[in-house]
């Protein structure tokens, strides 16, 4: 089934998208640095099994406009994803996916909305506690997150566009080992070639570890997207994923309760659901249909 394009208005920000299907929305959710198009694969999947699947471009990645507010906390990101249910049109039986940044939001929407999604499935960054404690307890997590704290730095904002970002080139390099990322950095680096886009997207880390633009109004939404969904969810994670440890896996594994299924992907690192698509594609259409 083929994918179109569309743009809507939620959260008072115009957001552009990739949708096929009918049925019961699946939202699916990217992170960094990649774009909507990071779901070309799963979305006519998703629309074969009865599903409107619409993969948004997260705020401040073009063609979605960049939010004047400047917002980008985690807890945003959640108010997004449930204004996108609204006005897209979804229902109780509505999915959630997210990868990277889009995986926390997913939590977050789910766990503050929990009557309008059914089902929720992360990839890369788990629910819960698991990826925080590792920062802090882990040194070879710590070792791996050291870009976080680079972004915190205005030399960021010279370094990663330089050489038509190929500092972006380095890190898919370094958390998808051995992948041919060729084609997904044609794709996701529209998105970030402005200045105001790529500001955008550091933007988020710099709401995070910088605690830039706190918002006390926002502290439920912050919590819960770090907070496990009700609703049952399925968790991926590469074996190899260099960027998040698979060990931040098995942590968050033997936090999790029982209905959060952890499933780690072989021979496959961050971008997993890219490098392993038919396992991963079974996997969530399966969870989906249980």
């Amino acid at each position: 089934m083929g994918i179109k394009e569309g743009r809507v208005v939620a959260n008072g920000l115009e957001f552009a998208y990739l949708e096929a299907g009918h049925g019961p929305l699946a939202l699916c959710l990217h992170g960094f640095p990649d774009s909507a198009h990071t779901w070309r694969h799963l979305l006519p999947q998703l629309a074969d099994a009865g599903y409107h699947a619409v993969a948004p471009f997260l705020r401040g990645y073009a063609p979605t406009a960049v939010p004047a507010d400047g917002r980008y906390q985690s807890g945003v990101l959640s108010q997004d994803a449930i204004a996108l249910h609204e006005v897209l049109g979804g229902g109780p039986d509505a999915a959630i996916v997210g990868h990277d940044w889009g995986a926390p939001a997913a939590y977050g929407a789910a766990v503050s909305a929990p009557d309008r999604w059914s089902k929720v499935v992360g990839m890369a960054v788990p629910p819960g506690p698991a990826l925080g404690q590792a920062i802090v307890t882990n040194p070879d997590q710590l070792k791996r997150s050291w870009y976080m704290f680079f972004f915190q730095h205005p030399l960021a904002d010279l370094v990663v566009p330089l050489d038509d970002l190929a500092f972006v080139d380095r890190l898919w390099a370094d958390w998808s080992p051995g992948f041919d990322a060729t084609e997904e950095l044609a794709l996701l680096k529209p998105s970030l070639r402005d200045p105001a886009n790529l500001g955008a997207a550091l933007g988020y880390y710099r709401a995070t570890v910088g605690g830039v633009g706190n918002d006390p109004a926002l502290a439920d939404l912050q919590a819960a997207t770090q907070a496990c969904p009700p609703q049952p969810v399925l968790y991926l994670h590469g074996s190899g994923d260099g960027c998040i440890g698979v060990e931040v896996a098995e942590l968050a594994n033997d936090l999790l309760p029982e209905h959060v299924r952890v499933h780690e992907i072989d021979f496959a690192g961050h971008f997993l659901h890219l490098e392993r698509p038919a396992e991963v594609h079974e996997l969530v259409l399966g969870f989906l249909a249980s």
